[in-house]
Protein backbone atom coordinates (compact mmCIF):
# COMPACT_ATOMS: atom_id res chain seq x y z
CA UNK A 1 0.00 0.00 0.00
CA UNK A 2 1.51 3.64 -0.90
CA UNK A 3 -0.34 6.54 0.77
CA UNK A 4 0.21 10.39 0.41
CA UNK A 5 -0.59 11.62 3.91
CA UNK A 6 -1.16 15.46 3.91
CA UNK A 7 -1.78 17.71 7.14
CA UNK A 8 -4.70 20.52 6.00
CA UNK A 9 -7.21 22.61 7.19
CA UNK A 10 -9.50 21.37 5.48
CA UNK A 11 -10.41 18.81 2.02
CA UNK A 12 -13.40 17.90 0.01
CA UNK A 13 -13.34 15.51 -2.11
CA UNK A 14 -16.70 16.35 -5.12
CA UNK A 15 -17.96 14.04 -7.60
CA UNK A 16 -20.65 14.82 -10.44
CA UNK A 17 -20.23 18.23 -8.67
CA UNK A 18 -21.96 16.95 -5.70
CA UNK A 19 -19.38 16.86 -1.97
CA UNK A 20 -18.93 13.56 -1.39
CA UNK A 21 -16.91 13.82 1.74
CA UNK A 22 -15.24 17.00 3.58
CA UNK A 23 -13.21 17.77 6.46
CA UNK A 24 -11.62 20.28 8.82
CA UNK A 25 -7.93 19.96 10.28
CA UNK A 26 -6.74 16.81 9.78
CA UNK A 27 -4.89 14.25 6.80
CA UNK A 28 -6.30 14.05 3.48
CA UNK A 29 -4.85 10.71 2.74
CA UNK A 30 -4.54 9.40 -0.96
CA UNK A 31 -4.15 5.81 -0.81
CA UNK A 32 -3.26 3.45 -3.39
CA UNK A 33 -3.52 -0.60 -3.26
CA UNK A 34 -1.54 -3.55 -5.31
CA UNK A 35 -2.22 -6.91 -5.45
CA UNK A 36 0.68 -8.36 -3.12
CA UNK A 37 -0.99 -5.93 -0.59
CA UNK A 38 -2.44 -7.61 2.82
CA UNK A 39 -4.29 -7.09 5.84
CA UNK A 40 -1.18 -6.75 7.41
CA UNK A 41 -0.39 -3.81 5.50
CA UNK A 42 -3.25 -2.29 6.39
CA UNK A 43 -2.69 -2.77 9.98
CA UNK A 44 0.77 -1.48 9.71
CA UNK A 45 -0.38 2.03 7.67
CA UNK A 46 -3.08 2.82 9.98
CA UNK A 47 -1.21 2.37 13.29
CA UNK A 48 1.74 4.66 11.43
CA UNK A 49 -0.92 7.72 10.21
CA UNK A 50 -2.91 7.61 13.50
CA UNK A 51 0.56 7.89 15.20
CA UNK A 52 2.21 9.99 12.46
CA UNK A 53 3.53 13.25 15.19
CA UNK A 54 2.79 16.39 12.81
CA UNK A 55 0.57 18.67 14.91
CA UNK A 56 1.93 21.65 16.64
CA UNK A 57 1.98 21.26 19.95
CA UNK A 58 1.63 24.31 22.52
CA UNK A 59 5.68 25.42 21.61
CA UNK A 60 4.63 24.72 17.58
CA UNK A 61 7.20 21.93 17.65
CA UNK A 62 5.10 18.70 15.38
CA UNK A 63 4.61 16.78 18.63
CA UNK A 64 0.74 15.72 18.29
CA UNK A 65 -0.94 13.15 16.31
CA UNK A 66 -4.18 12.92 14.98
CA UNK A 67 -5.60 11.34 17.94
CA UNK A 68 -3.95 14.16 20.25
CA UNK A 69 -6.53 16.68 18.30
CA UNK A 70 -8.94 14.88 17.67
CA UNK A 71 -8.80 15.21 13.67
CA UNK A 72 -10.72 14.44 11.00
CA UNK A 73 -9.33 11.92 8.27
CA UNK A 74 -10.39 12.41 4.37
CA UNK A 75 -9.19 9.08 2.88
CA UNK A 76 -9.49 9.07 -1.74
CA UNK A 77 -8.41 5.80 -3.43
CA UNK A 78 -5.62 6.63 -6.14
CA UNK A 79 -4.43 4.01 -7.73
CA UNK A 80 -2.02 6.59 -9.72
CA UNK A 81 0.24 5.73 -7.01
CA UNK A 82 1.26 2.94 -8.65
CA UNK A 83 2.34 4.38 -11.76
CA UNK A 84 5.22 3.27 -13.81
CA UNK A 85 7.25 5.57 -15.42
CA UNK A 86 10.16 3.85 -16.65
CA UNK A 87 9.45 3.66 -20.56
CA UNK A 88 8.26 6.72 -22.12
CA UNK A 89 5.98 9.42 -20.96
CA UNK A 90 3.19 7.05 -20.97
CA UNK A 91 2.61 6.08 -17.08
CA UNK A 92 1.12 2.47 -16.68
CA UNK A 93 -0.80 1.29 -14.33
CA UNK A 94 -0.16 -2.54 -14.08
CA UNK A 95 0.88 -2.56 -10.71
CA UNK A 96 -2.11 -1.21 -9.32
CA UNK A 97 -4.16 -3.53 -7.63
CA UNK A 98 -7.39 -5.13 -9.31
CA UNK A 99 -10.78 -3.66 -8.18
CA UNK A 100 -11.52 -7.33 -6.35
CA UNK A 101 -8.51 -6.84 -4.28
CA UNK A 102 -8.19 -3.29 -3.71
CA UNK A 103 -11.43 -2.41 -3.21
CA UNK A 104 -11.94 -4.86 0.45
CA UNK A 105 -8.76 -3.74 1.48
CA UNK A 106 -9.69 0.02 0.98
CA UNK A 107 -12.82 -0.40 2.86
CA UNK A 108 -10.54 -2.37 5.68
CA UNK A 109 -8.18 0.70 5.83
CA UNK A 110 -11.11 3.58 6.16
CA UNK A 111 -12.88 1.40 9.15
CA UNK A 112 -10.22 0.42 11.04
CA UNK A 113 -8.60 4.52 10.74
CA UNK A 114 -12.17 5.44 11.78
CA UNK A 115 -11.96 3.30 14.64
CA UNK A 116 -8.28 3.94 15.50
CA UNK A 117 -8.99 7.91 15.59
CA UNK A 118 -12.43 7.98 17.13
CA UNK A 119 -13.97 10.01 14.10
CA UNK A 120 -15.57 8.96 11.05
CA UNK A 121 -13.53 8.67 7.85
CA UNK A 122 -14.82 10.71 5.25
CA UNK A 123 -13.53 8.96 1.68
CA UNK A 124 -14.39 9.23 -2.29
CA UNK A 125 -16.12 6.68 -3.95
CA UNK A 126 -13.45 3.86 -5.46
CA UNK A 127 -12.94 3.98 -9.03
CA UNK A 128 -15.05 7.53 -9.62
CA UNK A 129 -13.94 10.59 -10.91
CA UNK A 130 -13.44 12.85 -8.36
CA UNK A 131 -12.55 16.68 -8.11
CA UNK A 132 -10.42 17.09 -4.72
CA UNK A 133 -9.65 20.26 -2.86
CA UNK A 134 -7.52 21.13 0.18
CA UNK A 135 -6.23 23.87 2.16
CA UNK A 136 -2.43 22.38 2.93
CA UNK A 137 -1.36 23.16 6.35
CA UNK A 138 2.48 23.90 6.82
CA UNK A 139 3.06 22.13 3.64
CA UNK A 140 3.19 19.12 5.57
CA UNK A 141 3.20 15.81 3.03
CA UNK A 142 4.18 12.95 4.12
CA UNK A 143 4.75 9.61 1.72
CA UNK A 144 4.80 6.09 3.22
CA UNK A 145 5.06 2.21 1.48
CA UNK A 146 3.97 -0.67 3.45
CA UNK A 147 6.68 -2.52 1.08
CA UNK A 148 9.47 -0.14 2.82
CA UNK A 149 8.52 -0.34 6.76
CA UNK A 150 12.46 0.40 7.30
Amino acid sequence: MRAVIQRVSKASVTIDGVVKGHIGWGFLILLGVCDEDTMEDVDWLVRKIANLRVFDDDNHVMNRSILDISGECLVVSQFTLFASYKKGNRPSWFKAGSHEHSIPLYEAFCAQLSAAIGNPVQTGEFGADMKVELLNDGPVTICMDTKNKE
